[in-house]
């Protein structure tokens, strides 16, 4: 990292979560319920020290997001393990749906 340049991790505060979601899995064609677990990005209330102007206009622009940690679960009803579509993978948050 150059000196006086903020990484996009330095602007966030992350918190892993476990939620749940139904899936169908791709051998035997049933829907279940499966808790995966995520790492939440909540964008920081105000911009870190040592930021210029390019660190500003990014820090404007950023959303609070999540990203999946679990790639793949093991089916409920035929036991065999199916990935996660990858569609799944980041998920922005709503404006003021804080965790």
């Amino acid at each position: 990292m150059i000196p006086g340049m903020l990484e996009e991790r330095d602007f966030f505060n992350n918190k892993n979560e476990t939620r749940t979601d139904k899936l169908m899995c791709p051998r035997c064609k049933r829907t279940n319920e499966y808790q995966m677990r995520w790492v939440v990005r909540m964008r920081k209330d105000r911009i870190p020290p040592g930021a210029d102007e390019r660190d500003r206009a990014l820090f404007a622009k950023l959303r609070d997001y999540m990203i999946r940690v679990d790639e793949a679960v093991t089916c409920k009803t035929c036991g065999k393990r199916f990935d996660i579509p990858s569609q799944h993978s980041m998920v922005f948050l709503q404006q003021g749906e804080r965790h």
